[in-house]
């Protein structure tokens, strides 16, 4: 570089080797966190996710020990992409003057949710698998399991947190059912069903809205 009394000259912005290491491993990641909600866990094989993340096989060993160490990865980050579109969906609806509890329920049991598989909660896109997996994996599906029911606790008034796994379990549960149905009349119907039960139970001094 050279410095006068005009100007300064600096070189031009370059990404290190440990920039472009890490903007692989996100991008990895990335596109396994998607996967893990589209196919399952079995479904996520590392040459399909090297592929898609432009990346070729060989480079999977450099960036994790093992594929359930991916795995591991792609969960957190799928919890932590579904926690922040939820919080924003709450944060929307309560700005509008619903209540933290109706506006949660009606952005989980939501049509978009519905029909966003892969990009979703991985609770419901993964719960019948996560007893399934090794230790390692399972510890992580049963934190993402905590972690939503703690939101659901967050959300409820106060008299009734200790129902919150029992609330955590119907949106699950009725999301599964209803992607189960499809994404028609009869799906939605599901949703609609449950959020008018479910708002009627724990948010009954709020009108309903189906």
């Amino acid at each position: 570089m050279e410095y006068d009394d005009h100007h300064t000259q600096t070189p031009p912005m370059s990404r290190t080797p440990n920039t472009r290491k890490h903007e692989t491993h996100e991008r990895i990641v990335d596109v396994a966190a998607r996967a893990i909600r589209r196919h399952g866990y079995a479904g996520v094989g590392v040459a399909d996710v090297m592929r898609e993340a432009g990346l070729t096989h060989g480079g999977f060993y450099a960036h994790f020990d093992s594929r359930d160490a991916l795995l591991v990865e792609a969960l957190e980050r799928a919890g932590r992409e579904s926690a922040e579109a939820v919080s924003r969906a709450i944060e929307r609806r309560t700005a509008n003057g619903a209540s933290a509890f109706r506006a949660l329920v009606e952005a989980y049991l939501s049509d978009d949710h519905l029909a966003s598989l892969d990009t979703g909660c991985p609770v419901a896109a993964l719960g019948c698998d996560m007893p399934r997996q090794s230790d390692v994996v399972r510890e992580a599906s049963a934190v993402r399991v905590r972690r939503l029911v703690a939101t659901v606790r967050s959300a409820l008034p106060p008299a009734q947190r200790a129902e919150a796994s029992v609330v955590a379990g119907t949106l699950v549960g009725t999301l599964q059912l209803a992607r189960a149905m499809g994404s028609g009349a009869d799906a939605r119907a599901v949703l609609s069903a449950a959020r008018k039960a479910l708002l009627q139970q724990y948010d009954a001094s709020a009108p309903t809205r189906t």
